[in-house]
């Protein structure tokens, strides 16, 4: 890890940041910051922890220690929970996620969501993390209005 412990968000933090609690925060680090992307906002190298952050989405890393830790943790970690992350330029992702030889869990494909009278658009892939964690990459390909079945 570098030296530079960092400092605060660029856009401040974000009113909600999951916490990964990682078997190995050095492969969980290569895998967020080296192949996805996100860059060290802040770290405490003792308490191997990392503050994570990507185009304005931030989670944190922490070196399991048993603290808050409410059940078995069980690989995959996080079952029952994905996290999205929205981006600009997922095609940059799956370059980087290719050169490491790193499995999707679902292919990129375009889907399309009720919101409202209207329909918005996702370009998505699916990947897990070192640990198991589900995560989906995201980037808004446009709104349209609803067109309801005949």
């Amino acid at each position: 890890m570098a030296n530079d412990l960092g400092g605060l968000p660029k856009g401040g933090f974000a009113r909600l940041v999951p916490e990964l609690h990682v078997s190995d925060i050095s492969r969980s680090l290569a895998f967020w910051r080296d192949t996805l992307g996100f860059e060290i906002a802040y770290q405490r190298p003792a308490e191997k922890f990392i503050y994570l952050e990507l185009q304005g989405a931030q989670i944190m890393l922490c070196q399991r220690n048993g603290r808050y830790e409410t059940g078995a943790m069980e690989h995959p970690l996080g079952q029952g929970v994905m996290f999205q992350v929205y981006i600009q330029g997922i095609e940059h992702m799956l370059s980087a996620l290719a050169a490491v030889n790193w499995p999707l869990y679902e292919t990129v494909k375009d889907v399309w969501y009720r919101v409202g009278a209207n329909e918005s658009g996702l370009r998505r892939f699916l990947v897990q993390d070192p640990d198991g964690y589900l995560v989906m990459l995201a980037e808004n390909i446009g709104r349209r209005p609803f067109a309801s079945s005949p």
